[in-house]
């Protein structure tokens, strides 16, 4: 006698027969509903609302345990979309725009979104990126002021970091940076430093300008002694060791420094290891990121953790939620801390 058959209503994953690719059938009739029913849960947000929750749970399942995935293609072009996003950034090599893209990731794929990322795209550019329909909405990180021309009114767009009065029809997700650099600042002066050295950021963008407003304004609050050069953060850590050489060979060199990224910090150990010095017991410095290198540096480096993926996960939803139609909330600014390490020291 030939052995029994499994019947299709049997356990997950005996149905279909693994010969072949399964189909919205196979999910309907796994998850025990109509395949009409199949086809709204997979046809986009507005149609997917008509079936309860609990029944979109169900047959996502079976779908996930059926290996079943929706033929995208057909999808987009019965909706009008490409199913992408564009996610432009300044610097392709930053660590914290690797942070941000995770985040980005993470939130577009549980909304059914490809992700698309580049850098030193100027505001004609994405511009003509949101009239040619290549994505169907755009997240611009951190954007200098070359990116902040006008974009079309009908392209969903989300800022990221960015200055909440560039555009106010769309949703700007900011970052707390001017409460970072004060937390920096002031953890130096609690350490008894009054002569403050500072790398900042030559790039003129809304998310640096707010961190040297907050950076002079708690330096005269406190009374200190500043000594400041600038930095191109797109020219990487040899940039910034020049730069950092610069200012610990000055007659009146500071013994701390607070860096605008974590990258400016290394180049300021860099230094700092050619010319002598140690840190903490010669030069205390604070970065500001939180990337990996933070805490792989020889001491472990103290840094201003600015919460890269948080940001990248509530741009992506805010943008998911404009590719559905609905009201977006405004987001408060994400919290940042600092992250205390071994690369500063009493004065």
């Amino acid at each position: 006698m030939p052995p029994e058959q499994p019947s299709a209503e049997g356990a997950l994953g005996t149905w279909p027969p693994p010969s072949r690719r399964p189909t919205g059938r196979d999910v309907a009739r796994l998850a025990g509903v109509s395949q009409a029913t199949v086809s709204l849960v997979f046809s986009g947000a507005e149609a997917g609302r008509r079936v309860s929750e609990t029944t979109r749970q169900r047959v996502r399942e079976a779908a996930h345990s059926l290996g079943y995935h929706p033929q995208a293609a057909g999808r987009q072009l019965r909706l009008g979309r490409s199913g992408m996003i564009l996610l432009a950034v300044p610097n392709l090599q930053g660590p914290f725009f690797g942070r941000v893209l995770e985040g980005v990731h993470e939130e577009a794929g549980r909304n059914g979104l490809a992700v698309v990322v580049s850098s030193g795209w100027g505001s004609a550019t994405l511009a003509e990126a949101a009239t040619a329909g290549r994505f169907d909405g755009l997240l611009i990180c951190s954007p200098d002021d070359s990116q902040l021309g006008e974009l079309p009114t009908d392209t969903p767009a989300v800022f990221l970091d960015a200055d909440p009065g560039t555009d106010r029809a769309r949703p700007t997700v900011e970052l707390d940076v001017a409460g970072g650099m004060r937390a920096a600042v002031e953890h130096l002066a609690a350490l008894g430093h009054r002569r403050i050295g500072r790398l900042r950021s030559s790039h003129a963008a809304h998310t640096f300008r707010v961190r040297q407003a907050a950076f002079e304004q708690v330096v005269r609050e406190l009374d200190l002694d500043v000594v400041e050069l600038g930095v191109s953060l797109n020219d990487g850590h040899r940039a910034a060791r020049t730069v950092a050489a610069r200012l610990l060979t000055r007659a009146d060199r500071p013994r701390a420094v607070v860096c605008d990224d974590d990258v400016v910090a290394s180049g300021v150990y860099q230094a700092a290891a050619e010319l002598g010095l140690r840190v903490p017991e010669d030069l205390s410095v604070v970065g500001m990121d939180n990337v990996a290198v933070a805490a792989l540096l020889a001491p472990p480096l103290t840094t201003v953790d600015l919460p890269g993926e948080e940001l990248g996960r509530a741009g992506a939803a805010a943008l998911a939620g404009l590719l559905r139609g609905e009201p977006v909330a405004p987001v408060a600014p994400l919290a940042t801390s600092l992250v205390l390490r071994s690369s500063t020291a009493l004065a």
